[in-house]
């Protein structure tokens, strides 16, 4: 055990991980992806768990309320007075809503179905990112046990993140007066690029998704009849998707998708790429003989992070090949994602996306593109010299490394909002999901001694924070 953890080790073992056991047996798929969330009760479900939790495991003068608003997912609000004079919040963000099933799970393992193995807890949404509610408690009890100070906390817990995060605005707005002058934002629902040291996010890529529907016919036609007279509903949606893409490299060159890179993000990159070497892309599950994007690894980096990429992600109209008849299908619909730099605005994207689109359909086919999400990026700020000094210390102390800063792929919606609400806040974006951790997909897990100390990490920072 690592002695720099005092009892915060035993804390997570004997009251986070059990209850992170039970939080994962909770379908609590995000309203996206289960349109009946109310009626079926597994996000309040899940709200009811970590509010009791918390509530079994207070911090003195701590004031907790699960705040709903009418129609929409319910969000955790936690009111944590400061041990010092100072009036300014620190806010700690999470999610308790999850990603779908997906396929894939392999043997004895599931969704729903909590496993322990080789110090790694797997389920949906353990790592992401239902532990964030217990860690941001542990850290603040744990500064409470060892008497260091800790300026007014506000921990914020929402159920729509992976739906959006389109509830969010509306309780920030309810919450407005209650949430003060925000001087610092500790998000737990990003990525590591190890387990070896702390790791901070320092750009988020937006995300316009949506359905492309492409229609031919008003129902299908033998094929051998209608084939060479009628155009592949599939083909005009292949074509249509060259506007957006280059098929043989992935670039998406439209300048209204693209912005031009940082000096210090591409620093940031190079840096990154000599500490991680090719674990960059071979941590990731590639089938034999696949190779990436780019044999520079700082290029491959900016890949991910700060170009535009596409990816088809759904689709329908499309029989299973044991069901599929020779037959001229009526339509194809393809669900399409294209993730966007960080400072490229979501809504603005989004249009232009669905005018590229719809213009000029090939044999003039009946085509619609309707998204359904428009999410900005994010870019911090720069980093304050006592945040910085905090952060290297702190991942020192207790991973034995200094501090490592990467941008990530996804998106937070959440980030873009405080950022535009509290300019003057210093950010740290960080979490768990490292090496084959697989958000989002099959084999999800969380790391748990990596979690431990993270704890542990923003414990140190909340501290500095009192101090800044």
């Amino acid at each position: 055990m690592n002695p720099q953890l005092g009892n915060l080790s035993e804390f997570w073992d004997d009251a986070i991980v059990p209850t992170l056991v039970e939080y994962i047996r909770i379908p609590a798929k995000s309203p996206h992806f289960d349109r009946d969330w109310q009626s079926h009760g597994y996000i309040e479900e899940a709200a009811k768990l970590a509010a009791r939790w918390c509530e079994k495991h207070p911090i003195p003068g701590m004031k907790l309320e699960t705040v709903r608003l009418e129609g929409r997912t319910p969000c955790i609000f936690i009111d944590v007075p400061g041990t010092s004079a100072s009036k300014d919040t620190a806010l700690l963000y999470g999610h308790l809503d999850k990603q779908p099933e997906m396929v894939g799970w392999r043997a004895g393992l599931g969704p729903w179905t909590p496993v322990i193995e080789d110090g790694r807890l797997y389920g949906r949404g353990g790592a992401d990112d239902g532990y964030a509610v217990f860690a941001a408690i542990a850290a603040l009890r744990q500064l409470r046990e060892d008497q260091r100070p800790h300026r007014r906390c506000v921990i914020l817990i929402e159920c729509c993140e992976e739906s959006g995060s389109g509830d969010l605005p509306y309780y920030i707005d309810a919450l407005a007066s209650r949430l003060g002058t925000v001087s610092l934002v500790v998000a737990l629902d990003s990525g590591c690029g190890n387990y070896s040291q702390l790791w901070g996010t320092t750009s988020l890529r937006g995300l316009v998704n949506g359905v492309l529907t492409v229609e031919v016919l008003t129902e299908g036609v033998h094929s051998g009849h209608a084939s060479g007279l009628v155009a592949s509903s599939f083909r005009i949606a292949r074509a249509l998707l060259d506007r957006i893409e280059n098929a043989g490299t992935g670039i998406v060159a439209d300048a209204a998708f693209n912005t031009s890179i940082p000096e210090d993000r591409r620093t940031q990159a190079k840096r990154t790429a000599e500490v991680l070497g090719d674990e960059i892309w071979d941590t990731l599950p590639m089938v034999e003989g696949m190779k990436p994007m780019h044999s520079d690894l700082s290029e491959l980096l900016l890949n991910g992070t700060w170009r535009p990429m596409l990816s088809t992600i759904g689709a329908d109209g499309l029989p299973s090949p044991a069901m599929a008849g020779n037959v001229l299908r009526p339509k194809t619909q393809l669900v399409l994602s294209l993730r966007i730099p960080p400072t490229v605005e979501g809504e603005r994207a989004a249009k232009r996306l669905k005018q590229l689109l719809e213009s000029d359909p090939p044999y003039g086919a009946k085509v619609s593109f309707e998204y359904k999400q428009a999410a900005t990026g994010w870019n911090a700020p720069s980093t304050a010299s006592w945040l910085e000094r905090t952060l290297d210390e702190t991942s020192k102390r207790h991973y034995g490394q200094g501090m490592m800063w990467m941008g990530m792929g996804g998106t937070i919606p959440f980030m873009a909002m405080l950022g535009e609400k509290f300019p003057q806040a210093q950010f740290l974006i960080t979490g768990v999901l490292g090496p084959h951790s697989n958000a989002h997909g099959p084999n999800e897990f969380l790391h748990i001694a990596y979690a431990k100390k993270l704890t542990a990490c923003v414990a140190d920072v909340l501290t500095a924070h009192a101090a800044s």
